[in-house]
């Protein structure tokens, strides 16, 4: 299928959607959840552990010893963190999980209960430990985990069996795989709504049922390369292969998340179709042990709440919430809460890109693709932009973080002081199209421009004052 082909397909959808969302809404949906006191925005089937997070220069090497900076513990594993994080937005959500009969679950489970998290499906175990895991994160922000189960893997289908309430009232189902693969999959083969699974952690040899079932698989770059039987995803062009392979193996539709690149999107009603969300701006790299769980968190609160939207739109904002996570230390307390005003960030026509098979860069060179099912929001003229700055030559070593510390405010804007970098623009190829699509005259160029330029505003002006909340400064 040629280039052409693809092009004009895309541009013929876009004016679709958007007369689509002329003749039914001449505004942005409105978030509003519906009086029904069972019906939850977000339930999550997985794992809840503690991590002991260990920060380090450099992540040692086989046989290596190296010295810590500092240590602190986090109530974490993936099930909890994905719910958390969707909490922390503002979702109505409820976790079924396992914890210990011990102390550090029964502190676990009244934790959650502070969240108003529905845990009447989180049970404590006899004779079994909390989930633990030991993260080591190095000042590059690059971590390794190993995870100790415990509880975890008594996590079964009849749990989700015995669930029955939440599975009928629940818009969005999240699993992952920390738990038993059998119960993962009996989970999303009995839930109505729209499911994801985090394919992480992932291997090769994973049971293909549990690619097919899920509405969406998502997985990091190292995931899908796992799941696809290859040694490593580098460019956008090797993610669209790969996520190819997971659409022909099944796969309804698939997110892969690039990092500094953002995240490519394949459904398998366009499989011509694979799309980039380029990243969110990041102020520093402080910790990326929880940006993932953030991002399917907000996924999933997204999803929810604005059900019509394009995907692309939902993991715009998700990109966003993991931005902000990468700039913060832990895992659960780097989740952004409201003050990153969750309403809005769906609110804004999408920037998103069209792999190209030749090139992996999007096709319309001069200009992004988009298309929105809202009314488009009014953009101001372009600030100028501000050409991204060199990560600093040294870092100081991270501070002890205490029970209740305080977030520092995001740095000057550097309209407003005159300062060469705000934010460090972290998008791969996506930005510099976006750039050099602002500095033409067309139209769609300045929109481009101006949707970045509104995205930085949006994030500096949200990163304020705000609390982390710590399980046990140790």
């Amino acid at each position: 299928m040629s280039n052409l082909y693809k092009s004009l397909k895309a541009t013929f959808k876009s004016v679709i959607l958007k007369l689509k969302s002329i003749k039914f809404s001449n505004s942005p949906p409105i978030c509003k959840h519906k009086k029904n006191k069972m019906e939850l925005d977000v339930l999550v089937f997985g794992s809840s552990n503690i991590d002991y997070i260990t920060y380090v220069n450099d992540l040692p090497r086989s046989g290596e010893t190296v010295f810590a900076m500092h240590r602190e513990r986090c109530y974490g594993g993936k099930g909890a963190n994905q719910c958390v994080a969707a909490a922390k937005l503002g979702a109505r959500c409820a976790l079924i999980s396992k914890l210990g009969n011990d102390k550090l679950g029964a502190e676990y489970l009244e934790y959650l209960k502070e969240l108003e998290i529905n845990v009447d499906h989180v049970e404590m175990m006899d004779g079994q430990s909390t989930g633990l895991t030991e993260i080591n994160v190095a000042e590059n922000a690059q971590n390794m985990n190993i995870v100790l189960s415990g509880a975890n893997l008594m996590l079964k289908a009849t749990d989700a069996s015995n669930a029955k309430k939440l599975f009928r009232h629940s818009k969005v189902l999240l699993c992952q795989l920390e738990t038993d693969e059998k119960a993962v999959l009996y989970a999303l083969n009995h839930f109505k709504g729209v499911s994801i699974l985090n394919a992480s952690p992932a291997h090769p040899d994973m049971n293909l049922e549990l690619i097919k079932a899920p509405t969406i698989l998502c997985c990091n770059r190292l995931e899908a390369a796992q799941l696809t039987n290859r040694e490593q995803i580098d460019s956008l062009q090797d993610a669209k292969a790969a996520a190819t392979d997971l659409i022909e193996m099944g796969a309804k539709s698939v997110i892969i998340t690039m990092g500094d690149m953002g995240a490519i999107y394949l459904s398998s009603s366009e499989p011509d179709l694979c799309t980039q969300c380029p990243a969110a701006p990041v102020r520093y790299l402080a910790d990326t042990s929880g940006a993932s769980d953030a991002f399917l968190g907000s996924l999933a609160y997204h999803i929810s709440i604005y059900p019509n939207l394009i995907r692309e739109s939902h993991i715009i904002a998700a990109n966003i919430c993991a931005a902000y996570a990468v700039g913060h230390r832990g895992t659960q307390p780097s989740f952004p809460g409201p003050e990153l005003f969750q309403e809005r960030l769906c609110q804004f026509d999408p920037l998103y890109y069209i792999i190209d098979d030749d090139t992996g860069r999007d096709l319309n060179a001069a200009a992004p693709a988009e298309k929105t099912v809202t009314a488009p929001v009014a953009a101001a003229e372009p600030a100028p932009v501000v050409a991204p700055i060199a990560e600093p030559a040294t870092t100081t070593s991270p501070e002890p973080i205490t029970t209740a510390e305080e977030i520092p405010a995001a740095l000057a804007d550097p309209r407003a002081t005159g300062s060469p970098a705000a934010m460090i623009v972290s998008a791969g190829v996506a930005v510099p199209a976006a750039v050099t699509a602002a500095k033409t005259t067309t139209a769609s160029g300045k929109k481009a421009a101006a949707q970045i330029s509104n995205v930085n505003q949006m994030l500096k002006t949200s990163i304020e004052s705000s609390h982390s909340k710590h399980f046990n400064h140790q």
